[in-house]
């Protein structure tokens, strides 16, 4: 079983950084891409950005371009999503995920964390 743990969520000014971590268990974290979803108030959970196992190759969506980094540390089985420039569109619940491939593809993650909620606000 893989258990994923996000934490680092808050409430921030719009223009404010935040940085998100996932602690994973329960399998060979340095085998697998990894990567970040989110829900907005009414909307379906969307890609944000992933990580491939070496931690060489990311990918995000246009949206956070530019404005998010997701990095990854093998030895401490946590990945990361570091949120700059924030805008009140980037409120959400943002979920970690898993791949059950060291390559991030445009598919469905097979593991999901519980979430942790982002509010951008003035």
């Amino acid at each position: 079983q893989v258990q994923l743990q996000e934490s680092g969520g808050g409430l921030v000014q719009p223009g404010g950084s935040l940085k998100l971590s996932c602690a994973a268990s329960g399998r060979t974290f340095s085998n697998y891409a990894m990567g970040w979803f989110r829900q907005a108030p009414g909307k379906e959970r969307a890609f944000v950005a992933a990580i491939e196992w070496s931690g060489h190759s990311t990918y995000y969506v246009d949206s956070v371009k530019g404005r998010f980094t997701i990095s990854r540390t093998n030895a401490k089985n946590t990945v990361y999503l570091q949120m700059n420039s924030l805008k009140f569109e980037d409120t959400a619940v943002y979920y970690c995920v898993g791949y059950s491939s060291p390559y991030y593809s445009n598919r469905s993650p097979d593991y999901w964390g519980q979430g942790t909620q982002v509010t951008v606000s003035s």
